[in-house]
């Protein structure tokens, strides 16, 4: 019979680790280091961001200068058309006056009542035709005044949608 023996078997040797060469190759990257590389970067960020709105804080402000600009052009665009139109207004009057005055002396000189009757239907047709004519005057010259003022601002926000489109691109 064997005799038993009460050996230990030798623990099989461990593979060697390989080396870390991450150190190696941050030896120089001491936490002081990493700080100051990580600021220099950041202040550099920081810089071309500055740098950056600033350049949009001009463009900004040149942009509402030039809205502002439209915004008065159109102002006096438009004011200059009311005063057209209140002109015309004034021209209108004076003439309505005149028609109206002539239009009582041929009623003072109307001899029977017919003749009374058709004068008065020819004023009313007169009078009909000439209200159509100037309320068509007046539409017409409310649009092309609306049209004329409305110009300039049309311009910027079409030049301000194209900035835009730039920007967004």
């Amino acid at each position: 019979a064997k005799a038993k023996t009460n050996r230990k078997k030798a623990p099989a040797a461990k593979p060697a680790k390989p080396k870390d060469t991450t150190m190696d190759m941050m030896t120089d990257m001491t936490p002081a280091t990493k700080m100051a590389e990580f600021t220099a970067e950041a202040q550099e960020r920081a810089k071309a961001a500055f740098e950056k709105s600033g350049a949009m804080a001009s463009e900004m402000s040149e942009m509402a200068k030039e809205n502002y600009e439209a915004m008065v052009e159109a102002g006096q665009i438009f004011s200059n058309g009311l005063q057209d139109l209140a002109k015309s207004d004034m021209e209108a009057g004076k003439s309505a006056l005149e028609t109206m005055q002539d239009d009582l002396k041929a009623m003072a000189s109307v001899k029977s009542p017919t003749e009374l009757f058709q004068l008065q239907g020819d004023i009313l047709r007169r009078n009909i035709d000439a209200l159509a004519q100037f309320g068509s005057q007046r539409a017409e010259s409310g649009f092309k005044l609306a049209n004329d003022a409305f110009a300039p601002l049309t311009t910027r926000m079409s030049v301000a949608a194209e900035k835009a489109g730039k920007v967004a691109a």
